[in-house]
């Protein structure tokens, strides 16, 4: 008798335990291998254009992933591209002022401490969750910065599913 019992509740605790599980959403989370792949590819394009630069990677949480400073970039590099990096995961979008500005406005939008309005940072989602962003910093150019950035998600894409 209890040897049934028990085993009646064991299935019952089973079987409410995988509804509960079933109901709860899937998360991607971007992995070193994934994060360090993205920061060489936008580290090789930069250089391939002639840049010395900065690339840093963050997670969904904005803390750094990987990061990769150029010989002969400077050492500011790497405090801008954190800033484009939290500007980014911040607005949720690329870096930079809004595309296209807001209409007869004639100065940039006052920005966050720790943010900077400058091109050069994207988003790295899966579908529409945004798992990271990638930042790039020392070319002269926001746009591209952005390039670089954006050679590097094109490279993985395979890889964001």
């Amino acid at each position: 008798m209890k040897f049934t019992r028990f085993a009646f509740l064991t299935a019952a605790g089973a079987a409410f335990s995988t509804c509960a599980f079933a109901q709860l959403p899937a998360s991607k989370i971007l992995t070193l291998d994934v994060a360090q792949t993205i920061a060489q590819e936008a580290m090789a394009k930069c250089r391939a254009d002639g840049y010395k630069v900065t690339v840093l990677v963050v997670d969904g949480l904005n803390a750094p992933k990987a990061m990769l400073r150029d010989d002969g970039a400077t050492a500011s590099t790497t405090e801008v591209a954190k800033m484009k990096a939290t500007a980014t995961m911040l607005y949720n979008r690329p870096s930079g002022p809004a595309q296209p500005p807001p209409a007869g406005t004639t100065a940039p939008p006052a920005t966050i401490p720790g943010t900077i309005n400058a091109q050069g940072a994207v988003p790295i989602k899966v579908g529409e969750a945004t798992i990271g962003a990638v930042a790039v910093s020392g070319a002269p150019g926001g746009d591209k910065d952005a390039a670089c950035s954006n050679a590097a998600l094109t490279k993985v894409a395979d890889k964001l599913r």
